[in-house]
């Protein structure tokens, strides 16, 4: 088995497994494969690292496709990518930036970035809503 990382015309990134490179191929040859985001069938796969055993770590549990599981993950990969293509990345300066925002010391945009619990919690307690984006498992490889 193989798993690629593939990506509809419409820039959607998904993975899928297949049983060798020429089933993945025969699939897109018959018009078999197609975006679980938008139903695209014009799919292409993405560059990827090759996997490496490391033996010290639990094994992750794979999600099937199809499943309730991964679904939900198409769409936060979904969520996140209209996040960073309509908000600005402003980093470690989320905080600063969301109360500059809040009380009127700058323009009234959509942002996102990192800060901590601690301060997402202070945030929140100052009126200024705040979501955390979810990074799932695969998205850190």
């Amino acid at each position: 088995m193989i798993r690629y990382a593939l990506q509809c015309e419409a820039a959607h990134a998904f993975d899928s497994w297949f049983r060798d490179s020429d089933a993945f191929d025969a699939q897109v040859a018959a018009g078999q494969l197609n975006c679980p985001i938008c139903g695209s069938h014009s799919i292409v796969k993405q560059i990827m690292a090759p996997a490496v055993a490391v033996h010290d770590q639990e094994p992750q549990p794979v999600v099937a496709p199809g499943s309730k599981d991964h679904e939900i993950r198409a769409i936060l990969r979904a969520f996140r990518q209209h996040l960073e293509a309509n908000a600005e990345n402003v980093g470690a300066e989320f905080a600063d930036e969301a109360r500059k925002i809040h009380y009127g010391e700058k323009d009234e945009r959509a942002i996102y970035g990192v800060t901590s619990p601690d301060e997402a919690r202070a945030l929140g307690e100052e009126g200024i809503e705040v979501l955390p984006v979810p990074v799932l498992p695969d998205d850190l490889n």
